[in-house]
């Protein structure tokens, strides 16, 4: 028998917990899911300094187990689990059948997608091990750790030429490490980048390695065309090939734009499909900060309270 609720959250980030914590006090007895990372890409952050309301700052798990608690605190319930199919219904008022762990089925009212992006690495142990450790993929979010140092951003996009200008307002140096022999950002941006006197560009370089044992010491780069190795003493180093939307299982179903984030109807978490609601980075590929999807996340929350107040 498929268990039947009013609200279902699928995914566990700021958005997720701030929809839960306005969705239970709303009485919507809302249902979480929270994925395999629970608490989302926050608990791969050691230090969170700009969220409102941490005086003295905090770190991503603590964070996301306050809010949590706070949700829990309301009602809502959270459990661990993985949605791994959905049958969304197309007409308003119908009823969404999702699937957990390809055993658990659930029939909700409303659903809100909460279900983040992940950011993109290289893939390299080095990379990987240092991760929290001076490794980061965003530079608004733990820039302001290296003010005064010397920091490396890995990319030639959009992102990482507007990672780069923003550093080089905190950082002594900016080398930016490109892989082709061009950057495939907008003339604007590279004409900022190319006019900003503390940012460095090695092109046709890659991260050979990052250095150091349990803080970045430094990155060896190597020329993918003579081969030629170079290290570069920085205590940080920036990912900024892009952000991957955890939106598979929603394709086909969902509206998405090309690069597969979910879109919402004008300023409002409306997907194409009445009852359907979309928060947090899943929807947000300009902002990216935890503050902002959790603005989302209540929005979501409302909207939701919204659509199901105007079929009683």
């Amino acid at each position: 028998m498929a268990e039947k609720i009013k609200c279902l959250i699928i995914g566990s980030g700021p958005a997720g917990y701030s929809a839960a914590i306005y969705a239970a006090r709303a009485d919507m007895k809302p249902v979480m899911y929270t994925g395999m990372q629970m608490g989302g890409q926050l608990t791969t952050t050691t230090e969170v300094d700009n969220f409102p309301g941490y005086p003295n700052g905090t770190d991503g798990t603590a964070m996301m187990n306050d809010l949590q608690k706070q949700a829990e605190r309301f009602g809502t319930e959270v459990r661990f689990g993985m949605v791994t199919k959905v049958d969304f219904n197309t007409e308003v008022g119908g009823i969404h059948k999702v699937i957990v762990d390809e055993s658990i089925e659930i029939e909700a009212e409303t659903v809100i997608i909460s279900t983040g992006a992940t950011a993109k690495y290289l893939g390299i142990e080095s990379e990987q091990r240092l991760i929290g450790g001076g490794v980061s993929a965003c530079a608004t979010c733990d820039g302001f750790f290296y003010k005064g140092q010397e920091v490396v951003v890995v990319g030639a996009g959009d992102t990482a030429a507007e990672e780069a200008t923003y550093l080089a307002n905190i950082c002594s140096k900016v080398t930016m490490l490109v892989r082709k022999d061009f950057m495939r950002a907008s003339k604007a941006m590279q004409h900022r980048v190319h006019k900003t006197k503390n940012i460095e560009v090695l092109y046709n370089s890659e991260i050979d390695e990052v250095l150091g044992d349990n803080v970045v010491e430094g990155v060896r780069a190597v020329n993918n065309k003579t081969g030629e190795k170079t290290d570069i003493p920085v205590t940080g180093v920036f990912i900024a090939i892009g952000h991957k939307p955890n939106t598979d299982i929603f394709k086909g179903i969902l509206d998405m734009d090309e690069t597969g984030y979910l879109i919402t109807k004008g300023k409002s978490t409306k997907t194409n499909l009445p009852g359907v609601f979309a928060a947090g980075d899943v929807q947000d590929k300009e902002y990216r900060q935890a503050v902002t999807a959790a603005g989302t996340g209540c929005m979501a929350a409302l909207d939701a309270e919204r659509y199901l107040g105007a079929l009683e």
